[in-house]
């Protein structure tokens, strides 16, 4: 039996990343955008394909795109403008950007729309992500320009892996559609603790610095597999419920 190839296995973890989306309510009607990297160099990515809900997308429904050839938002199978704007930039221009996942999740789109709101270090969940988020605070709309894909690109250089849309939503990178959806169920864990916290009305105990720092470290440096065991297993569940997500 031939190994599969790196697309085909992309496919099927893109597949099982927007049906667990869906199950998990981080969906909103036939919006918002995953996509995963195909080649060494980030061009050639798959995209969900215009009109498709997350519940129902399968692995062959998956479009093909390439960020060199702009030509790709004409034509019958053409990608949605924004998510082309975004993707095709950021795939093209951030090397970690290997899957890339923008939703607008409720609770952390909710902390998107505090002013001058940054993640609080308030629980462990918050300490993964030390250090490695951006904020964009600067909504102007949809985005439906070409700039606006390496506009975003910019925020996220370096070390970040999590962007904050001010009045918008979230976007995660990672190396691995298994990591970035591992980075997306925490971020929304750490977003609803949050909101519920600050419902609250009450002083918030936040984690002194230096402790976040090392939760983030030592989060970031797990002695198992975590994102990867945590991935498979969410597949091993759609092998047994919804099998038709691999094909």
């Amino acid at each position: 039996m031939l190994e599969p190839t790196l697309e085909t296995h992309t496919r099927v973890d893109l597949a099982a990343a927007f049906r667990w989306a869906a199950r998990l309510g981080m969906h909103e009607s036939i919006a918002n955008h995953f996509s995963a990297a195909v080649s060494d160099d980030g061009a050639r990515f798959l995209l969900n394909p215009v009109g498709a809900h997350f519940s129902r997308i399968r692995a062959s429904d998956l479009l093909l795109l390439d960020a060199a050839h702009p030509d790709a938002v004409r034509g019958a199978n053409a990608p949605d403008p924004t998510a082309w704007h975004l993707h095709a930039e950021l795939h093209r221009r951030l090397p970690q950007a290997r899957c890339i996942l923008h939703t607008h999740m409720p609770h952390a789109t909710a902390l998107c729309c505090l002013q001058d709101f940054t993640l609080l270090m308030l629980d462990q969940n918050a300490c993964r992500f030390h250090g490695r988020i951006a904020y964009d605070r600067a909504y102007s709309g949809m985005a439906l320009e070409a700039t606006e894909g390496a506009r975003v690109a910019g925020l996220l250089d370096g070390n970040k892996s999590v962007l904050f849309m001010g009045n918008h939503g979230v976007i995660v990178v990672a190396p691995s559609v298994a990591q970035a959806f591992d980075e997306l169920y925490y971020l929304e864990k750490a977003a609803q603790l949050q909101v519920l916290a600050l419902s609250t009305g009450r002083p918030l105990a936040l984690i002194p610095e230096a402790v976040a720092a090392l939760a983030g470290a030592q989060w970031n440096n797990y002695p198992t597999r975590f994102s990867e065991l945590h991935f498979q297993a969410l597949k091993d569940i759609l092998e047994h419920d919804e099998p038709d997500y691999a094909l």
